[in-house]
């Protein structure tokens, strides 16, 4: 799954996005540990000239009530166009979501506690998430627009950490998953391993409460404090 992430090099999205004309809003600070249920940046598909911001877990329309979306912060690859929860935001809403690194845990030796690691590009490099995106509207006409991550099995670097990892587009793919088409699901591959790094951080990311640079500082692996 894919539970965290960070979006640090801001000054880069227009390299992320050379079709969009526009610089991303100043006011974004750098964020080290964005959550579930918090506003996230992205570009979708009905506005793929311009940056935009939906909350972190996906709600369906027809849902009744706007908390199911806590529980949908990742949608799997392999059952979108089947599960009725993603499979018209598949066909119809896609977004691209970017992001510079992002957090998993790996169980340690003793089965009971984790250490929490970073995974990135190599050199630090921003990429884009695939992502789903939905519009729930209120009985009392309030709006929410909210997106989810599409996560993918993991390569080889991830598999020693997690059995999912998030779908990392390629930069041939990014724009063609915003129009859409045929073969979609080609797209939402394990990213190659070894253009990736992960290494152990501090136990403090368990906390979104917490958020601070030093968050994805490489430390020795810290065995012995439970997972929360």
């Amino acid at each position: 799954m894919c539970g965290r992430y960070t979006l640090i090099n801001l000054a880069q999205l227009t390299k992320l996005f050379p079709w969009i004309g526009e610089a991303p809003p100043a006011d974004i600070p750098p964020r080290y540990n964005i959550a579930p249920t918090q506003p996230i940046l992205a570009v979708s598909n009905e506005k793929p000239d311009q940056f935009d911001f939906f909350v972190w877990g996906l709600i369906p329309s027809w849902a009744k009530d706007p908390s199911i979306g806590n529980k949908l912060c990742n949608a799997r690859a392999e059952t979108l166009a089947e599960k009725n929860t993603f499979k018209n935001a598949f066909k119809r809403r896609r977004c691209l979501i970017p992001a510079d690194g992002f957090y998993e845990w790996k169980l340690n030796a003793d089965g009971k506690t984790k250490q929490p690691m970073y995974i990135r590009l190599k050199g630090g490099k921003p990429f884009l998430l695939a992502g789903l995106w939905e519009t729930w509207h209120g009985a009392g006409g309030e709006e929410i627009r909210s997106a989810t991550i599409i996560t993918t099995r993991p390569n080889e670097l991830m598999a020693t950490l997690h059995d999912r990892m998030p779908v990392m587009l390629k930069a041939q793919d990014q724009k063609r998953w915003l129009e859409g088409g045929e073969g979609l699901e080609e797209l939402l591959a394990p990213y190659p391993a070894n253009q990736m790094e992960a290494y152990p951080i501090s136990t403090r990311v368990n906390s979104p409460k917490n958020e601070s640079a030093d968050l994805i500082a490489p430390v020795e692996p810290e065995k012995t404090t439970l997972f929360g």
